[in-house]
């Protein structure tokens, strides 16, 4: 377990953001990591998230990524970025990889995101106030609950109660962009650390909240448009909801 020589705690005022970015991504069917897969309009996922997060956030953010397979490739498109790296990305899955990442963050809370998420960046506009009150949440979709995508239920206090694809009952379903507090995020350290190597990150949010009482707020961004990617039809959903159109329009020339 290292990091790269960007130090992803060397800046502990700004927003500290996380792309888990280690994954095979063997479901799309790509030689590349899944960020890297190009949209419609040129960019690649990570770009489109990139920007976002500085139209957003400016200067006052820090983007680390956890990589893994093909390290290299995603290094050279986010040079300004910090790293950390999981060079067990072969064998674990998302809960091995952020718990390294908010190992190796700062003081403060993390916001972090799946690689393979395309959002309209107003939902980050939205997440501001949030975040600047340091409270936990899960953004989630309630217009669609599919029985293979993460689903969640809540308390009798409209918090976070169950999190994971085996949800029965589910409510909506979580996009892949999350924030934890600076006060919870010791215990999901914790938790993300008993996970087996094969458990979603989200399995280390489902037994914090039942052996500790940690609170997370389903954030509703329903009225946004977010995918995540998986497969090619996830890719084209992505293109149409959520990336520009940017092929020229076509005049016709009266005879």
């Amino acid at each position: 377990m290292t990091t790269a020589d960007h130090d992803p705690s060397s800046t502990t005022t700004k927003l500290q953001v996380v792309i888990l970015a280690a994954g095979l991504g063997s479901r799309l069917g790509r030689s590349l990591p899944k960020p890297l897969t190009v949209l419609r309009d040129g960019r690649t996922i990570l770009r489109h998230q990139l920007d976002a997060l500085e139209t957003a956030f400016g200067n006052d953010h820090r983007a680390t990524l956890v990589v893994g397979y093909s390290a290299g490739h995603l290094m050279l498109a986010a040079p300004q970025a910090g790293f950390v790296q999981n060079p067990h990305y072969a064998t674990t899955n998302t809960s091995k990889s952020l718990w390294l990442a908010l190992r190796a963050s700062g003081p403060g809370g993390v916001l972090w995101m799946n690689g393979d998420v395309v959002f309209d960046p107003a939902i980050l506009d939205q997440l501001a106030p949030a975040i600047r009150a340091d409270q936990s949440f899960v953004c989630v979709d309630t217009a669609s609950v599919a029985d293979e995508e993460v689903k969640y239920t809540i308390d009798a206090h409209g918090h976070i109660d169950e999190l994971s694809k085996t949800v029965v009952g589910g409510l909506g379903e979580a996009i892949g962009i999350n924030y934890v507090s600076s006060w919870d995020k010791p215990i999901l350290i914790e938790h993300l650390a008993r996970c087996a190597d094969n458990d979603y990150f989200e399995r280390g949010i489902e037994t914090a909240i039942a052996e500790r009482g940690l609170k997370f707020r389903p954030f509703d961004i329903s009225a946004y448009a977010a995918v995540e990617v998986d497969f090619e039809e996830d890719l084209a959903r992505a293109n149409l909801r959520c990336v520009p159109d940017t092929t020229p329009a076509v005049t016709e020339l009266s005879a």
